[in-house]
């Protein structure tokens, strides 16, 4: 039972609430007036011991005067471990003090920059710089700066460390780098109750590029056959590893350096020359044309057709050149354009637009070129025929009629439009790429024949076609050439004794024959005529 000394025992001073740094020495104090007994410091509910020096607790012991009732716990360099709630107990007289929460701060580590102290960076790529501080209590703040400038886009969070007390903080400012950014500083600074002053960790970044890369022409204009320099301007980070040449995207293996020389033909005003420049970073490829300047080379070659009469036709013919060139499509026989454009349209066409186009492209100062193409118009036969047609008057005759349309004629009829007398006579066909050449043949020409009109008649499925032809006599040598008269003479001397060789009978009828003779041979009927008058020597 307690005495009554005991009983009037109280706390004069109790521990308190309170907060320590990680390493610093605290007392919680605990005096009691009136008690000799047993004093008894609880932590966490767990008792510590009755002895002054409170063995197994090595940094702890209590302080003051026992017959004073001082019994204050000392903690030396306090460690998270001294987080806890303690309580001072004088267990003969049944008092407890109030409980005093200890918290035990803890500075954060210093703060690392994942990447540094060097933090390599892409162009134009957006990237987190990302700072860690862990081990504190409570979390660190982190404060991103750039160059000395509070940057405010950062992200922050943090997580509770595996002993349940101790935190981690992370922040990460977002950025896309730029070329100018190499060489900043980032630095990131992080501060709690437990170091108040802060810590801090910079980093330097260096943003690397693929090459920037700049491809030039020298010179820019020239015609084929010319040479021309390529130029490739590069800049990188890191250095460049190596130049690629190509030309409408086929290596050209012989390039490897930073420029090229070639001689340019038409193809290089289409087919661009690209150079690609590598970094370990990636590549830059950069193309040009060169203004070559050329005549006319055709594209697309326009194709024969066939078409029925009164369908419509197109042409199409496609040519390119430098400078640009003009068209122009006319038909053969006539200078009219018809077209200035690749197309040509013929719209319900008829036979007489049957024939051959031309299709030509003009580059100024340069050159001309020109494409044919044949346009067929399927229609009725097309009959061409002399209207007035000759022979000698007891010879052979013959009629003749041309059939030049398309599709060739099934059938080809000559014939008289009247048959007065029986007729010997053959036909005949000739085809050629003219057409198809019909001729009546008569083995005899009689006075009858020349009193009639015949007809030269086709047909095929698109219809029939008619030529009339008139048969006119002409004379044994009417209508001859001169070198066809079949008369050779060297010369003639009709004077003395060699006149009265040749009969005047002979001489007359020559000259009567020549008399009626067409132009070609009038001149030796003036020479004949002229000998029998005046008996002179003349050349035939």
């Amino acid at each position: 039972m307690a005495t009554a000394a005991t009983q009037a025992a109280y706390f004069s001073q109790q521990p308190q609430d309170q907060v320590v740094v990680s390493g610093q020495s605290v007392t919680l104090p605990c005096v009691i007036v009136g008690y000799r007994g047993m004093v008894q410091w609880t932590k966490d509910g767990l008792a510590l011991g009755g002895e002054r020096d409170l063995p197994g607790w090595t940094r702890y012991s209590l302080m003051g005067d026992p017959l004073s009732g001082e019994h204050s716990l000392l903690i030396d360099s306090a460690e998270l471990a001294d987080d806890a709630v303690y309580e001072c107990q004088a267990t003969q007289a049944g008092l407890r003090s109030h409980r005093a929460k200890l918290t035990v701060l803890v500075p954060p580590s210093d703060p690392v920059v994942e990447g540094g102290p060097v933090v390599r960076l892409k162009a134009h790529t957006p990237h987190n710089l990302t700072c860690r501080a862990s081990g504190a209590k409570p979390a660190a703040e982190i404060t991103w700066y750039r160059d000395g400038e509070v940057m405010e886009t950062a992200i922050y969070s943090k997580t509770l460390m595996q002993d349940g007390k101790r935190e981690t903080a992370v922040s990460m400012l977002p950025i896309i780098p730029e070329d100018s950014d190499t060489g900043r500083t980032y630095t990131c600074r992080v501060l709690n109750p437990a170091a108040p002053a802060g810590r801090q960790t910079s980093v330097t970044i260096n943003v690397q590029h693929p090459p920037s890369v700049t491809l030039s022409v020298q010179p820019q204009t020239v015609t084929e056959g010319a040479k021309v320099l390529f130029l490739c301007s590069a800049s990188a980070n890191p250095e460049i590893t190596g130049y690629r040449w190509s030309k409408g995207g086929v290596p050209i293996s012989e390039a490897n350096g930073d420029s090229l020389e070639v001689t340019v033909d038409y193809s290089y005003f289409t087919d661009p020359i690209s150079c690609e420049v590598s970094n370990s970073v990636g590549s830059t490829n950069v193309s040009t044309l060169v203004d070559v300047q050329f005549g006319p080379r055709l594209l697309s070659e326009p194709k024969p057709m066939t078409v029925d009469i009164g369908m419509d036709a197109a042409f199409t013919c496609a040519w390119t050149g430098n400078p640009p060139l003009t068209l122009a499509w006319t038909k053969q026989g006539s200078s009219v354009v018809l077209s200035n454009g690749n197309t040509l349209q013929l719209k319900a066409v008829t036979q007489e637009d049957a024939g051959t186009y031309t299709c030509k492209a003009i580059v100024p100062r340069i050159g001309v070129a020109e494409r044919d193409v044949t346009l067929t118009v399927n229609g009725p036969p097309i009959i061409t025929a002399d209207a007035t047609q000759h022979a000698v008057k007891h010879s052979k005759g013959k009629l003749e009629c041309r059939v030049g349309s398309s599709p060739p004629p099934d059938k080809i009829v000559s014939e008289s439009l009247v048959v007065v007398h029986s007729l010997t006579c053959e036909k005949l066909t000739v085809t050629s790429d003219r057409g198809v050449f019909s001729s009546l043949v008569l083995s005899e020409t009689l006075a009858q024949d020349f009193q009639m009109r015949y007809n030269c008649t086709a047909w095929n499925r698109f219809g029939t076609g008619t030529a009339l032809v008139t048969l006119e006599e002409q004379g044994s040598l009417k209508h001859a050439s001169h070198s066809k008269i079949l008369i050779k003479c060297s010369t003639l001397s009709l004077k003395g004794s060699r006149l009265g060789r040749i009969t005047r009978y002979l001489m007359e009828s020559l000259i009567r024959l020549l008399s009626i003779a067409s132009l070609h041979v009038r001149p030796c009927y003036l020479y004949f005529r002229e000998i029998r008058d005046n008996s002179q020597t003349v050349r035939c």
